[in-house]
């Protein structure tokens, strides 16, 4: 077990009230291993996470950990750490869209976590493409399709069902879009309170950003410090660097952190939602202290502000189906949805 040499109050850790009037803590911890890390060496970090004061645990079981961190969740709460205090996210994988899959899905995935239920349970990504474990960037799956919205709205019928049955308490999305959100909202009869998002200093969606608030769809941002760790096949030669920005460095100067710390700091402040990852106690334990510590000055927000370079870093070419152009139409960036 990790060696937790500092702790902090969750009590102290700021909250987002969602649509539903629920509070989530305003930073999670990820738990995507990026093919890097082992199953048992994310467990670990939960486990200690939780110990130093983390209450919000963003899952996934296309990550292969959740039955390791279940164990955790178990060893937690048998420390004395209570379910109702506990915020866990979960998400459907793309090869479980099909109605008679979701259900099923879900319910082993609260076997897996050890759970009677899950806080908030996303749909991981719009399309059903699927990719195995460990892909290049080259890869394809032979039976990928553009965003269907009639098939999406099937497998989102089947998330509303698991709130209806208790097994989930709010549903979401991730990896969307404004167009194709509009239509979710205009067909959803449970609204989604949240949308998992790619939001760091160097991608700020400062438009889609606006749009969720307005929308009271809770922004939660992946990659908050530029993803160091992130797959290689995420990685192409344009990517920057989020943590050597010289905005970012001069604050962390400042406050003599690293400029990790400054990124979750940033993303706290200015509403979203970040779910940094890191199997290293005193880096989980500082990105969670961020949240808690002195704010940036105005003007430090505005140079953040400054500093966006729309630089997406999770692409997502694996899942490009045969007639597209290229990665950037899985995004939606002319505001039509891509076919």
């Amino acid at each position: 077990m990790s060696t937790i040499l500092e702790k902090l109050d969750p009590k102290s850790v700021p909250q987002r009230k969602l649509s539903s009037g629920a509070e989530i803590p305003a930073v999670g911890l990820g738990t995507f291993g990026s093919d890097r890390f082992t199953a048992d060496q994310i467990a670990e970090a939960v486990l200690g996470a939780i110990e130093a004061g983390y209450r919000h645990i963003d899952c996934a079981a296309v990550y292969a950990n959740q039955k390791e961190i279940g164990e955790s969740l178990q060893k937690a709460m048998r420390m004395g750490v209570k379910r109702e205090e506990l915020w866990i996210t979960s998400k459907l994988w793309n090869n479980k869209h099909a109605e008679e899959d979701v259900i099923p899905t879900c319910k082993q995935t609260l076997k897996d976590l050890q759970l009677d239920y899950l806080d908030l349970y996303l749909v991981h990504w719009p399309f059903p493409n699927h990719h195995g474990v460990g892909v290049d960037v080259n890869s394809r799956d032979p039976h990928a399709v553009p965003y269907i919205h009639e098939n999406y709205m099937k497998t989102w019928r089947q998330m509303e069902k698991l709130v209806e049955m208790g097994l989930v308490r709010h549903i979401g999305t991730s990896n969307m879009t404004m167009p194709k959100l509009n239509l979710l909202l205009r067909d959803a009869k449970i609204k989604p309170v949240a949308n998992e998002m790619e939001l760091h200093p160097h991608f700020q969606q400062p438009e889609f950003f606006k749009y969720c608030i307005d929308n009271q769809i809770a922004p939660i941002g992946f990659s908050p410090i530029g993803s160091p760790t992130r797959p290689d096949r995420d990685k192409t030669p344009d990517d920057t660097v989020d943590i050597e920005d010289p905005v970012i460095v001069k604050i962390a100067q400042r406050l003599n952190v690293h400029p990790a710390v400054v990124c979750v700091k940033w993303a706290v402040q200015r509403g979203q939602i970040p779910i940094p990852f890191s199997i290293r106690p005193n880096e989980y334990f500082t990105n969670l202290k961020a949240a808690t510590a002195e704010p940036l000055t105005d003007e430090e927000m505005r140079e953040i502000a400054g500093a966006d370079k729309k630089n997406r870093l999770i692409k997502g070419q694996v899942f490009l189906w045969e007639a597209a152009k290229d990665w950037h139409d899985l995004w939606d960036e002319d505001g039509k949805i891509a076919s």
